[in-house]
């Protein structure tokens, strides 16, 4: 099984995955094989930006809270 892309921040890895769609819809010459594993690197990514992007959700939410007075605390990740 192919090791997980290591993420590069989520410009990076944003990035990489729109290199990775515009591949897999422009290109004609990729092999079935050479297919699934960018479809494969693709899935990754996208889950690792969605993990970001509600990571950096919930440190928004927390910070609106916290500016209301609804709570206390850093806003570190729980």
């Amino acid at each position: 099984m192919p090791s997980r892309p290591k993420s590069g921040g989520f410009e990076k890895d944003l990035k990489r995955l729109e290199e990775i769609v515009e591949r897999l819809e422009e290109e004609e010459g990729l092999s079935l094989e050479e297919s699934i594993k960018l479809f494969e690197e693709g899935v990754k990514l996208a889950a690792s930006c969605r993990k970001q992007l509600t990571q950096a959700e919930n440190k928004v939410v927390k910070l609106i809270k916290t500016v209301q007075g609804l709570a206390e605390g850093p806003l570190e990740e729980e």
